[in-house]
């Protein structure tokens, strides 16, 4: 269902940058959805209208619009109707119950930065990465963060992550450090950390990437927007995996430039 969604919102090399032919590819998926969907104020509600298409992942999946043709599927939209409460009767919302069996709860989840901020990874100095990370993730190429090293990052943010495919995603990662340990090795040091001045041109270069596209558009986790408080920063790289591929290569082939080797308990600012 992702990829197929994703591989839609690459179908045309404007389709992402140009709101005129976003707008055009938005138009033919949604009178595909309304050619399925028997009632045209359900198709309404399955429809979203608040961001350009292919900023959020769309759903491809077979047979779930047409799902919402059955006698026995309702659909409730919760942004119109909030849910109000939830009793053993089943969920209160617009004046009614709605009686059930079972509850699934979809709430979103807290992407590419989550997950290692909760671990409480400590850098130099006692800073934390949630700290380092207050106003969004800064990272160099994806890999390294300033302050923390021997610190690296696979697939997270300042990378293709999930825009790619994950499993040659994480090889190549993989493949990269191993590389960049072995010349750690080489070189006698201890530490291998990426330096300030090349996180921050690396979040300048993500941001302006992700500035020339619609992708910033949309009210989606790749921005953090379903979390409260979080941050709102464009966290993928977006320039194409290819082209990261050749990035990261090139760093390495420079002597892994923008990153310093030391000994772990000193750093260049």
């Amino acid at each position: 269902m992702a990829a197929r969604g994703v591989l839609f919102s690459k179908t045309f090399p404007d389709q992402l940058t140009d709101v005129a032919a976003n707008r055009t590819a938005q138009q033919f998926w949604e009178s595909k959805i309304r050619a399925v969907v028997d009632d045209p104020a359900i198709a309404d509600i399955l429809i979203p209208q608040d961001h350009p298409i292919g900023a959020k992942r769309i759903c491809t999946d077979d047979n779930y619009f047409q799902a919402f043709n059955r006698s026995n599927v309702q659909i409730v939209d919760v942004r119109a109707t909030p849910i109000e409460r939830i009793t053993p009767d089943g969920i209160h919302v617009d004046g009614r119950i709605v009686e059930l069996d079972s509850l699934v709860l979809a709430t979103g989840f807290d992407a590419m930065t989550g997950s290692v901020e909760r671990i409480n990874i400590v850098g130099r100095g006692g800073e934390t990465l949630k700290q380092a990370w207050s106003e969004g993730p800064r990272t160099y190429l994806g890999l390294g963060v300033h302050g923390f090293p021997n610190l690296f990052n696979l697939t997270g943010p300042g990378s293709p992550s999930v825009l790619a495919n994950m499993v040659l995603h994480s090889e190549l990662h993989v493949d990269w450090v191993a590389d960049a340990i072995s010349a750690l090795d080489a070189n006698g040091s201890t530490a291998i950390e990426a330096r300030s001045d090349a996180v921050q041109a690396w979040v300048q270069e993500c941001t302006e990437r992700a500035a020339a596209t619609l992708m910033p558009d949309a009210n989606s986790w790749y921005l953090g927007a379903n979390i409260p408080g979080k941050p709102r920063v464009f966290m993928p790289f977006v320039g194409g995996f290819g082209v990261y591929r050749r990035i990261i290569a090139d760093v390495a082939a420079d002597d892994y430039r923008g990153f310093q080797f030391l000994d772990a308990d000193r750093a260049d600012d």
